[in-house]
């Protein structure tokens, strides 16, 4: 038995302690007069009530109101109000210190004992008093109600424990149609029994036994049993029966006075507290000590058990702790469609889960470890059909059993191994490894239990998880570690804290490492993928086949990407741990160890996942059959940069407004703004349309906020005279003067505002103007009106009047020119523009590598031309094509089915698109857009400059340009390759330089180059080559066969001549990575005239930084293939000499027995069973962190892309 603390407060002497019976609450009553409520789920303190004077040594939850109540120094008892968090009334009468409270758990009912000796029951619905029950000559201590009779038990300092039977209040006080008739009239005669000493609650039994004060008592749930402590440092158990009760035996061990206890509310143990300062549980049958905790400086004073889960709550000096005694946990293993777990009663059982079908025991556990100590872990072996179980008796055990073939009920087991140690694992068919923690060491052993071979390991870790086959993950305080158990060497390890758990995704390449708050999600060489943490304590999880992680809290099931993107998917109500799931289906195991399902909705994940991987079809199949609603949701895509998908299923008129302005989707924005019609809205689309010349919507912006002004300048800007005349009537009928001189100037008309001037009174600004501009006879009026003479006036010399800029071009007439905004590949799926989208049609992106030629995004077919149709243009421009001859026709050429006829009318160029899905057929017809579609989809190409000059090549072969009249065009003549054909639908193109050329000339002379040692010149040979194998076609399948064979040459001799050239730039003190390229290079698949270099490199490396065992190794295989000569002379010298000496200083990462390939990104090895990705064109390996990245082979197709494969034949 071992004590799990779950939370723990510091404060003054915690004196009272009470659960709530449904919410992750507990109340703490203080000796400094505070009440704490606590969320000891989350370890927060959510509120105090400070309204008692002095100690408070009581609290209690109501059972099923929202109250409760306190009791404390001040003789006063408190009932509170939970939803208020107000005290509603107080309960006086005690005239002592008030020591306990508790709720009846029916009745309307509070009792509290006092050191006044009296014990009283309140009714709290109308805050009187019932009964009064005096009998104890001291301090009453304690006093409960019975769970389920109508008694009540009490503890005194004076010795003794008392029964009180109180049907008769129960009677005196429940409703009279549910009495008899003689209960009736009793109840009309209360006043007159109680006067003749008649009461309604009587003392039953008087127990006697204790030598001293008696401090706590307690009713057992089921059993007439009462359990009490005193200060004589015993707890005894009593019985009772309908006629007496008796003392059964006594708990010693206490060595301080006893002051809490209580019975275990689903197990048969007792658990007491002490000022001894130790918390001690005692088996309930044998009345025997099972496990004593010690704390080292704080006296126990009260403790409380959770009414409906495993969780026990204790006061001392500095605070409160929560614990539970045991782990809940049920053990378990996964192997396919089958679960193994080991249930509360020890026994071994299986669960189908293609059946949904639960078994009979498979056998019975119940010897293994120590009865109140659950087993800790379970593994399962399914070539040998047997199991290892792990328990934390005599500091840690395991034990090795084989399971029956068939489940025949709960018998022992008959054929077990055991052996000491705290975790054991499976780790190969028939081998199993076991760490003890004390030793640091572990110990791999065989089905028949004997050791054959024992690691200590390097550091102190605290647990072993299964790690792949041969493999451990090895848990530390701050670390995870990777161990190969053959090779006795970390791979590799990863900094996380406090790791419990590993959860394997069922394609093994990721792992989930769950610890108490925190998961981190890594790839199988543990390189982090993302990492979350959660508030509450995680407790499993489990993968979904789609590679979602799904996890239970103790309160949620949640899930998370491979992004870090989590969410909710439902709440529970109980603790459960996941095991399977299957669809929208989740097994899981509860803590009795029972197998439950529950049905989760998947939806939001999903759609997560889709959004994320670009699946837009499954996006747009979620959308239209899922209720998929809600501001979380709409947020996301809004965080994600998706408005415009969340404005395709929202219906609220703000959220749809605020996402047709994100997306600026102004016509959405103005019909939501019309119907919400509010000024900051309209404001809002006002700013938006201005910024995207929408001058007509600025213009109903500005009159519905009646924006006079900025109206005004809007019509002059735009040149809509009659609108700003129309202003300038607007501005005189609203008695503005201010904009009708404004509209006035804007339209140039100085008698206009010589005339408004001149009726506000302002002659002086009227002359002026009229002077100013020229209107000598007008200005003469204004004088004479003001009696001046023009003596009396004098104005400065004037130029000439300033003319009003007219607007050149009337824009009032339409919106102001935009590029024209094309529609995502979304909104066209949304719009049934796009019928379907596989795997091919998934875009493709290599961050990084923009430019001429570089496709960045490439989606279905109309999409490329709709998004790309200027660039595309431009591209064409610069690389001289002539447009006139690029006939292309369809844009759906890139889409060709080889079988379709063509009908007449139709040009060359076009029939060759149609009639051929390969892409040189697509260049030779200078259909370039379609060529690169189908490359993108084939083999993954992105990046198309480096293929410049092999388009040129091949378009320009296609095609003869004869003499015509002087000044007219020449006339093109089409280059067949299909002579003689008269059926339309099968010629195709001739293409320049065929494979048998490429394979002639260009690979011989890639093959000197190597000869001459022109290495970077041999590369770019090789790379030009391949090139010129992806824009080619052929005619059989034996062709087909050899340009494949073209691309393998083409990719080991880019690999291994990269590598060399990666050596050979290497400073002389990079002796390791000197001799591990010398080493890979030999890995090449290269001619053998070209391998004996290579090896020859290897072995003179070797040997001359004293790696004799690898240059021995190399000289060997120099030997096999050389035979004789001066260079296989000097190899056996170095081998013979290598042989000598038989070791290396230098240790590298090579491993001359070990199938691996080589990184083409990295130039490391990659062994088998390591995560890889492939280039779809050259099919170069490299590590999973390449993935999107462009090909070091090619330099031209995307790492890891989905690709159909490269097709040259027809």
């Amino acid at each position: 038995m071992q004590m799990l603390t779950k939370f723990e407060s510091k404060s003054s002497r915690a004196k009272g302690v009470a659960f709530h019976p449904k919410r992750p609450w507990i109340l703490v009553s203080l000796h400094s007069s505070t009440i704490q409520l606590w969320d000891y789920r989350m370890g927060t303190l959510i509120d105090r009530f400070e309204e008692h004077d002095g100690p408070v040594r009581a609290v209690d939850f109501h059972k099923t109101q929202p109250l409760f109540v306190s009791g404390g120094d001040d003789y006063k008892i408190k009932v509170w109000s939970l939803q208020t968090r107000r005290c509603l009334f107080t309960l006086t009468g005690h005239l002592d210190y008030v020591r306990t409270v508790f709720f009846h758990h029916e009745l309307p009912w509070i009792i509290s004992s006092s050191d006044d000796q009296t014990i009283r029951i309140w009714n709290w619905q109308n805050r009187s008093q019932i009964a009064c029950l005096t009998g104890h000559n001291h301090y009453t201590m304690c006093a409960q109600f019975h769970p389920k009779d109508d008694l009540v038990v009490s503890a005194s300092l004076d010795q003794t424990v008392r029964v009180w039977d109180i049907s008769g209040l129960r009677k005196k006080h429940s409703s009279p149609t549910s009495m008899t008739f003689e209960d009736q009239i009793s109840r009309a005669n209360a006043n007159q029994g109680d006067m003749f000493g008649n009461t309604d609650a009587v003392v039953k039994y008087v127990l006697e036994g204790h030598d001293r004060g008696v401090n706590w008592v307690a009713f057992h749930p089921t059993m007439p049993l009462v359990i009490s402590a005193s200060d004589d440092r015993m707890v005894k158990l009593w019985r009772m029966s309908e006629t007496k009760a008796w003392e059964v035996d006594t708990c010693r061990g206490h060595f301080n006075n006893v002051t809490c206890c209580l019975f275990h509310p689903h197990q048969d143990l007792i658990i007491s507290v002490g000022e001894d300062k130790t918390i001690r549980t005692w088996d309930l049958n044998k009345r025997t000590s099972v496990q004593s905790f010690r704390r080292e400086s704080d006296r126990f004073w009260v403790m409380a058990a959770h009414p409906e889960i495993n969780l026990f709550a204790a006061g001392h000096d500095s605070g409160v702790m929560v614990f539970k005694l045991e782990r809940e946990r049920p053990p378990s293993t996964v192997y396919q469609n089958t679960l193994f777990y080991i249930n509360k009663e020890k026994q071994l059982r299986s669960y189908d889960f293609t059946r949904e079908a639960d078994s009979l025991p498979l056998m019975s556990l119940k010897k293994l470890g120590s009865p109140w100590t659950p087993l800790r872990s379970l593994s399962y072996n399914p070539a040998e059909r047997a199991i290892l179980i792990t328990s934390p008796t005599d500091n840690g055990s395991y034990e090795l059993i084989r399971l029956p073939r068939d489940s025949s009920g709960a018998v022992e087991p008959s054929d077990s191994k055991h052996g000491a140690g705290n975790s054991a694992v499976f780790i190969a068919r028939n081998r199993f490894a076991v760490y003890t923690r004390a030793t640091q060491t572990i110990e791999v052993k065989d089905l028949s239990n004997a050791t054959t071979k024992t690691i200590k390991a390097q550091y102190a870790y605290t647990d072993i998880f299964y790690g792949g086959t041969g493999c451990l993950l090895l848990f530390g305080p701050s670390s995870v570690v990777l161990y190969d158990i053959h090779q006795t060497k970390s791979l590799a390890e990863l900094s996380a804290s406090g790791v419990k758990y590993a959860v394997w995704s069922p394609d093994g390449q990721h792992v989930a490492l769950l610890s108490k708050h925190t998961i981190t999600i890594a790839t199988k060489n543990l390189d982090i993928v993302c990492s979350l943490h959660e508030t509450i304590r995680i407790k499993s999880a489990c993968w979904n086949d789609s590679g979602v992680l799904i996890y239970s809290t103790l309160n949620h099931i949640k899930y998370t990407l491979l992004n870090g993107d989590s969410g909710i998917i439902r709440t529970l109500d109980s603790t459960l741990y996941l095991t399977h799931i299957k669809g929208p289906v989740v097994y899981c195991l509860d803590r009795n160890g029972k197998v439950l399902k529950l049905t989760i909705d998947p939806t939001e994940f999903r759609f997560k996942k889709a959004l994320i991987g670009k699946n837009y079809e499954e996006m747009l199949r979620i959308i239209k059959t899922s209720n998929l609603v809600g501001q979380s949701i709409i947020s996301y895509l809004q965080k994600k940069g998706f408005p415009e998908i969340a404005l395709q299923f929202v219906q609220d008129p703000q959220t749809r407004f605020d996402l047709a302005i994100e997306c600026g989707n102004l016509p959405v924005a103005l019909e939501m703004a019309k119907e919400l019609d509010k000024s900051v809205l309209w404001t809002k689309l006002g700013g938006v349309a201005l910024e995207q010349g929408n001058h007509e919507i600025v213009e109903l912006v500005y009159q519905k906020l009646r924006n006079f002004d900025k109206l005004s300048f809007l019509y002059l800007v735009t040149g809509d005279v009659g609108k700003l005349q129309r202003m300038g009537k607007i501005a005189d009928h609203r008695g503005d003067y201010k904009a009708k001189f404004q509209s006035a100037l804007f339209l140039g008309d100085v008698e206009a505002r010589i005339q408004m001037l001149r009726e506000i009174d302002m002659g002086a600004l009227a002359y002026a103007t009229a002077k100013s501009n020229g209107l000598d006879e007008l200005a003469g009026e204004i004088m004479d009106a003001a009696g001046l003479t023009a003596e009396q006036v004098s104005m400065p010399k004037l130029s000439g009047a300033m003319p009003v800029a007219k607007v050149v071009h009337k824009t009032f007439e339409a919106n102001l020119p935009l590029k024209k905004a094309e529609p995502t590949y979304f909104e066209k799926l949304l719009a049934g523009q796009i019928e379907a989208m596989t795997l091919e049609d998934k875009p493709v992106e290599v961050a990084g590598h923009g430019g001429f030629g570089t496709l960045n995004d490439m989606g279905g077919e109309d999409e490329f031309a709709a998004n790309d149709e200027d660039e595309f243009e431009d591209d064409t421009g610069g690389w001289d094509i002539d447009e006139e001859l690029l006939d292309v026709g369809d844009e759906d050429a890139g889409a060709a089915v080889a079988d379709e006829r063509v009908v007449s009318g139709v040009s060359e160029a076009d029939a060759w698109v149609r009639n051929s899905p390969v892409a040189a057929d697509h260049v030779a017809a200078g259909s370039f857009e379609s060529a690169m579609q189908l490359l993108n989809r084939q083999v993954g190409i992105v990046e198309f400059g480096p293929l410049k000059s092999r388009f040129m090549e091949v378009y320009s072969a296609s095609k003869a340009y004869l003499p015509a009249t002087e000044g007219m065009p020449g006339v093109v003549t089409y280059i067949r390759r299909t002579k003689g054909e008269t059926d339309k639908g099968k010629v195709l193109p001739v293409i320049a330089r065929p494979l048998s050329q490429l394979s002639a000339t260009d690979l011989q002379e890639a093959y000197r180059l190597v000869r001459t040692n022109k290495i970077e010149d041999a590369v770019d040979k090789f790379r030009q080559i391949l090139y010129d194998v992806v824009v080619s076609a052929v005619a059989t399948s034996a062709e087909a066969d050899e340009a494949a064979q073209l691309v393998e040459i083409c990719r080991e001799y880019i690999l291994g001549l990269s590598i060399e050239l990666e050596r050979r730039g290497l400073g002389p003190d990079e002796v390791k990575r000197n001799l591990e390229l010398a080493a890979y290079f030999t890995k090449a698949k290269l001619q053998p005239v070209h391998m004996h270099n290579a090896l020859q490199v290897a072995m003179s490396q070797s040997f001359k930084h004293k790696n004799y065992a690898s240059a021995s190794r190399f000289a060997s295989l120099f030997l096999e293939s050389a035979g004789s000569g001066p260079k296989a002379e000097q190899a056996k010298k170095i081998k013979a000499r290598a042989d000598a000496v038989g070791t290396d200083a230098v240790r590298i990462e090579y491993d001359a027995y070990a199938e691996f390939d080589v990184c083409a990104g990295t130039h490391v090895p990659i062994y088998a069973g390591q995560a890889f990705v492939s280039d779809p064109l050259t099919g170069a390996k490299y590590v999973p962190e390449f993935k999107g990245r462009l090909c070091a082979i090619s330099k031209i197709s995307a790492v890891g892309a989905a690709a159909s494969g490269l097709r040259l034949l027809v």
